[in-house]
Order: C-alpha cells, then structure tokens, then sequence
C-alpha cells in the first residue's frame, strides 16, 4: 500500500509526463488513456526483445517460456479482479469484450421481446452492440434515468426490470461524470428478475479495487491502456458456466480442438474466443500494469484521485464562468463547462499551457443530450497526478476568460 503523498511523486516513474524541454506536462486526460510506468514499458520491450518467441505453439523453450509467461499474466489480470483463469478472456479492449458477449450470448439467448436495460450514462460501446444485436434478434432497449447529481437510477431500475428483461448492462464508473455504480445493488436487482448483469469496468479497474466474485456480475468487461498498460488489449470476465455454454464469435486457429472440412470442434474457454496469434506483447505489459497498481494499492489510488476531485471541484466551482457536472463524489473525473466557450477551444488554449484535457462528446452523446449541452470539458486524474494540475488547469481557464471577454 502506497500513501498519497507517495503516489502524488509517483509521475517521476512516468516518462510520458515530460514536455520535450524537459517541463511538466499536466496530463488530465487519463479517462481517455493512462501515462505508462516505466516498469510497465520495460515488460513490453523485454517482451518484444530478448524474450520474444510465440505462444502456444512451438517446442522449443523460448516458446514454451512465452507461453507460461502468457498464461500467467491470464492469472495475473484475473486475479486483480477476484477472478480466475479460465474465467477470463484476452480482448482488444473493453469494446471488444462486451461485443463478444453480444455476438455470442447475445445472439444465443435473446429472441424477440426480450428486453434489456442500459442506462443513460453508458459509453457508446455499451449501447451500439446491443443495438446492432437488436436489429437480428428484435430485442426491445429501456434506459434507465439518472438522478440529479448524475448516478444511474437504482430505484428508477427496480420500477423498471421485469422478467422479460435477459440482461442489464451499466457502466461500473462513468467515463464523463465519475459517478460510481453501486454494484452490489445492480446485481442484486437484475438476478432477482432473473436477468443477466454486465459491467463496464473500463474506468473503475485503475481506480477503485474490484471484486467480481464479491460482486456477483456475470459478465466483466475492462481494458489494458486505462490502467497504465498497453492499448491494443483488454479482457472479458465471465462466470465460467456462462464461458462454457457460449458458441464462439470469431474463427481461426487456436481457438479449435480439431478441424476437417465436415466439422470443426471448439477449444475450451477462454481459449474458444481467442482466434488467431494473441497480443503476446500486450498481455506481458498488461500484467505489468496489474502489478504497478496492485503495489501502489487501489484504496490508495481512490483516496488519491478523490482528494484531488474535491480540490478540483472546490477551485473551478469558485469560477462563476463554469458549470460542474456530475455528483460532489466523484473517481478521478470532473466534467464541465465554461460559458460562452467551447470545449475545443478550451482544450486548444490549454494545450498552450501544457495542459491536457478532454473536449467533446466523450463517446457519451445520450448523456449530452440529457445534460443539454454538444459537450464538455473533462479532466482525469491518475496515480501521478498532484495539485499543480489542479492550479495549471485553473490558471488556463482564467486566461481563456480573459481572451474570450
């Protein structure tokens, strides 16, 4: 466990963090993706370099030394989620992780009438698989509203799931408000109607400690370059009865048992929705990642990352020009607005103070919609961010009122 007077110093262990004359980069736009640490960097050249061969494969020891490798750092990412091996698939990301589970148990166990329930808050890639999925199977999408500060409607949700509902998907930490699920509760609320439940992980895994046994999910969905790990790679939990029973959603090798032109037989999960050479490269840094952050603690990372919220949260509300969104309580994301200037503008002018934010929709155009706003201004933080991002963000604010006065 790692204190945050620690974890605010820890951006020396990130080279990313350096502009090209050496100064401080005041990075808030890890939302979108995370600096990488220098261990994690190192995993992925060693993984590339010396160590390199392929998995699965070859018999010669190099290989079979990439293989353990890999399959050890299954172990390692199931594990900071509670879970275990054969319960966890290797994805491109968290997109491709909730796709597979609409391509496969989707389009297995929905039929027309079903119904699903999202929540307004939800990424576009938690509401276009499911839309893509009700055009073949005639599925009917609820959403759920949002309570005034900007958390998913948990007694909106009861009023709303039946038993025709097969499955609830909600995102565990918005990616626009940092709002946080209670989880505990969606569970409990979707298996008492009798409904699958998935979670979108992808901005609660760096930020807050996870437990997917604990929590009673079915499906897990998170991905690598958010927790300070390679891009290119993410993974699916799922229950292992759920993996076993699921038909396979992409073909090639090593996801078969054996292959003829009559027939082919599939490979046990996780193995049966791995198709083709894996991101060996990016499961080593993957793992690595795990590693960075099950040492700095995620309780840590959370009070880090909360304290920093408040402090931002308490400096823009003194600018009468901005408008928070979101709840007081927040993991590591605040979203706002500055009258009279558009988020793009913002970003640019403070990109001229190395200060880098999100601007735009966010992937989240529902939730601009019910915000009322095209967009908005989004700043992140990480395990290295401090109160200098929070004093640089404000100081570019106040130069752009002044330039847009």
């Amino acid at each position: 466990m790692t204190d945050t007077a620690t974890l605010s110093r820890s951006a020396e262990a990130f080279p990313g963090l350096r502009t090209r004359d050496g100064s401080r980069w005041h990075y808030l736009d890890s939302a979108a993706t995370a600096q990488k640490p220098q261990d994690v960097i190192d995993a992925t050249v060693r993984a590339m370099g010396a160590d390199y061969a392929t998995v699965h494969r070859g018999v010669y020891s190099r290989s079979a030394d990439m293989t353990l490798a890999f399959e050890a750092a299954r172990r390692n990412v199931a594990a900071l989620i509670g879970g275990q091996e054969n319960e966890l698939v290797f994805t491109r990301g968290a997109t491709e992780a909730i796709n597979l589970v609409a391509q496969s148990w989707g389009l297995a166990n929905l039929e027309p009438g079903d119904r699903i329930l999202l929540s307004q808050l939800e990424h576009h890639s938690n509401i276009v698989p499911w839309q893509l999925i009700r055009e073949r199977t005639g599925l009917v999408i609820d959403v759920c509203p949002l309570t005034a500060d900007g958390r998913i409607d948990l007694d909106a949700a009861e009023r709303m799931l039946t038993p025709a509902h097969k499955l609830v998907a909600f995102a565990h930490v918005s990616n626009v408000l940092g709002s946080v699920l209670d989880v505990n509760r969606a569970v409990a609320l979707a298996h008492g109607v009798g409904a699958k439940i998935l979670i979108d992980g992808c901005q609660a895994v760096a930020r807050l400690p996870v437990d997917v046994a604990a929590m009673g999910c079915d499906f897990y969905a998170l991905s690598a370059h958010k927790l300070y790990g390679p891009t290119g790679i993410g993974a699916l939990w799922a229950r292992s009865e759920l993996l076993d029973a699921m038909p396979p959603w992409q073909g090639g090798g090593s996801m078969i048992d054996r292959v003829t032109f009559e027939r082919t037989t599939w490979a046990p999960a996780p193995q049966r929705f791995e198709a083709g050479t894996p991101a060996i490269v990016e499961a080593i840094g993957f793992a690595a990642a795990a590693d960075y952050v099950r040492k700095a603690g995620l309780a840590a990372i959370h009070a880090h990352e909360a304290a920093l919220v408040v402090k931002a949260r308490a400096e823009l509300g003194r600018i009468n020009a901005v408008r928070l969104f979101g709840p007081e309580e927040s993991a590591g994301i605040v979203s706002f607005a500055l009258e009279g200037v558009h988020p793009h503008d913002l970003g640019t002018i403070l990109d001229e103070e190395n200060v880098a934010i999100r601007a735009g929709h966010h992937c989240a155009q529902p939730l601009m919609d019910h915000l009322g706003v095209p967009a908005t201004a989004r700043a992140s933080f990480g395990i290295y961010s401090d109160e200098s991002d929070i004093a640089a963000l404000v100081r570019g604010i106040e130069r752009t009122l002044r330039i847009f006065a």
